[in-house]
């Protein structure tokens, strides 16, 4: 039985030189350029009164389909779908990057309106209209975030201690979990647990910085710990086995070999667990509220912070609103530069306290 298909010959075969084993390429520029010219008419539609949102969306529209047609065309349907990926990805980090420059823009426009002497030396006591500062915000954001490194700090790393060292069998397994549930717990939830605790000892309507600290460092003690721990994993074996070998007890070996090797880890992991919590409103409302003056007393009565004292001069401004709102403003653009010191402080932390190695 004969086969129906005929199997080709050498004869049959294209000559190598009849197959294209190269395409062209775009010129250098092209792509820039039709970025330019995409740009260019998105500013013309928003010229033209169209929505800055639409015109975005359509200059990266422009953008993506017009490269992708012409590479297409003179470099092949491989090299074109990369340069459509590569699009994709670039418009979509810069759409996530959006917010945080709009933010930005928005808060150092207004927040430089109330930057001067004033504003840091002040209080609010006794002020209307323009006029006062943030100084008991400042002391208050200050006083209330180091009690609560006081207390997540050695109870984070002392738990991360447990679980990489000592955590064997179900408790170790149990408080893995916790600490998990812990990392999701919504904020005003923890300023609800600090209220409903110091309440059974002070009675209701009680209000004390020392109550902030404890709401915060609910929200602090599970970043702390992960953080610990996954530095504490990174450390080698070698090391604790090289101690234990020169009968170095365990907990000396934690802590003069394993603690000074993941220090820098350490201390960068708990630099930016402040960093989350210090621009908490939700729990400080609940839990410590507001007051015009200064108090530098955490048990106390009410202290204020920078978070809540820009909710309240936003939302309650006086007559005329001007300079509460200026107010506001000049507060949550402190607290962003706080919140940016901080990760420069965990960036030279980490390089500082990183251990040292031979060139």
């Amino acid at each position: 039985m004969t086969s129906l298909t005929k199997t080709p010959t050498p004869q049959d075969l294209p000559a190598v030189s009849d197959v294209p084993l190269t395409h062209g390429s775009l010129p250098r520029r092209a792509a820039p350029l039709t970025l330019l010219g995409s740009v260019l008419a998105g500013l013309l539609l928003f010229v033209l009164d169209w929505s800055p949102a639409w015109c975005a969306l359509l200059a990266a529209a422009g953008y993506t389909l017009t490269v992708y047609l012409w590479s297409r065309r003179v470099e092949g349907s491989r090299k074109a779908t990369d340069r459509v990926v590569t699009a994709i990805v670039t418009s979509a980090f810069l759409l996530a990057l959006l917010p945080l420059v709009s933010v930005l823009i928005t808060v150092v426009g207004k927040g430089l309106a109330r930057f001067d002497a004033t504003f840091f030396t002040n209080s609010m006591r006794g002020v209307v209209g323009e006029g006062g500062g943030v100084h008991h915000a400042i002391m208050g954001t200050l006083i209330i975030t180091g009690l609560a490194a006081l207390i997540s700090v050695p109870v984070g790393i002392l738990t991360a201690i447990y679980l990489v060292e000592y955590g064997r069998g179900r408790l170790a397994r149990y408080i893995t979990f916790f600490v998990d549930v812990m990392t999701g717990i919504p904020s005003i939830v923890a300023g609800l647990f600090a209220y409903a605790l110091f309440e059974l000892f002070y009675g209701p309507g009680v209000r004390m910085g020392i109550m902030g600290a404890v709401a915060l460092s609910v929200l602090m003690i599970p970043i702390v710990v992960r953080a610990t721990e996954e530095m504490l994993k990174l450390v080698p074996n070698e090391l604790r086995e090289a101690a234990f070998a020169l009968a170095v007890p365990k907990w000396l070996t934690i802590l003069k070999v394993v603690l000074p090797t993941a220090l820098a880890g350490i201390a960068t992991g708990v630099t930016l667990a402040i960093a989350r919590v210090i621009g908490e409103t939700a729990p400080l409302l609940i839990a410590v509220g507001i007051t015009t003056g200064d108090n530098f007393d955490p048990f106390d009565g009410r202290m204020a912070t920078l978070s809540v004292f820009s909710y309240y001069e936003y939302v309650s401004p006086g007559v005329p609103p001007e300079p509460s709102l200026d107010r506001a403003w000049s507060a949550a653009f402190l607290l962003i530069i706080i919140v940016m010191a901080l990760n420069l402080v965990a960036r030279l932390v980490s390089r500082l306290f990183a251990p040292k190695t031979r060139a």
